[in-house]
């Protein structure tokens, strides 16, 4: 187990990645905190993670709550002492161009995709500077180096998320910390349903996949986790500040 004993904390660990990254991560040793604002989502992950003879527990919180986060991540580390691995995977897809995204919705996804990860970052990093070693894993998207049509609030809060990723690498490596962002591409999950509405149903979609992806199909959530894995364990040890994507090869045509 190559992550045997490690605290690893989860946002968005309620479905899809987020709960496929969980579960793998409590299958390689780790002690996951699966965080999500829905009680059940977050109950039913852990339930698959007990199912499997995992260690979880549940941290039900609004991840754009501040007082929330902060009380939940304090807690954590008071009973555990530490926090080795965040993985900040919490986000939102909002659709709408320059004119028609409404400000609620931009505002919404910078709190949700970018803000959020700031904060649980940054109350996690004293905790890993004094234990010398630490990862955070921040989802960024394809998107996060893509046009992405009319998608404005999305595009931009996933760019910012590997120019916030870089930084945090370089600013922390000195302290034994490494952060990486991982960018996933299409997975089949309910995540994408206002980019199905966009495009007028998921038949366009996967019409899209097919001409665009040069694997001609959706990647899987337990297809990310593989990567979630490396990227949070000691196999990704001399890498920081790097973006890894997971696309099928979207962005290489």
């Amino acid at each position: 187990m190559i992550l045997k004993d490690r605290v690893a904390l989860v946002t968005g660990a309620g479905s899809g990645i987020g709960r496929a990254s969980a579960a793998i991560l409590a299958r390689e040793g780790a002690h996951v905190v699966i965080v999500d604002r829905q009680a059940d989502s977050a109950a039913a992950s852990l339930a698959v993670i007990e199912a499997e003879g995992g260690r979880a527990e549940m941290l039900v919180a609004d991840v754009t709550d501040d007082g929330a986060l902060e009380a939940g991540i304090n807690g954590v580390l008071a009973r555990h002492g530490r926090i080795d691995i965040l993985h900040n995977h919490a986000g939102a897809q909002v659709e709408g161009d320059l004119e028609s995204v409404s400000l609620d919705g931009f505002d919404r996804s910078w709190d949700l995709n970018v803000r959020s990860h700031f904060l649980a970052a940054r109350l996690v990093v004293p905790a890993m500077k004094a234990a010398g070693r630490g990862v955070i894993l921040n989802t960024s998207s394809s998107s996060g180096i893509l046009y992405d049509r009319e998608m404005i609030a999305y595009t931009t809060t996933k760019h910012a998320v590997i120019a916030m990723t870089r930084q945090m690498a370089g600013d922390y490596g000195k302290f034994g910390i490494r952060v990486n962002a991982l960018c996933p591409g299409w997975v089949d999950t309910p995540f994408n349903d206002p980019f199905i509405r966009q495009l007028g149903g998921r038949e366009a979609l996967e019409a899209y996949i097919r001409d665009r992806v040069p694997l001609g199909r959706w990647g899987s959530v337990e297809e990310v986790a593989e990567s979630v894995l490396f990227l949070v364990s000691d196999r990704s040890s001399y890498m920081t500040g790097q973006v890894l994507v997971v696309d099928g090869g979207e962005t290489v045509v």
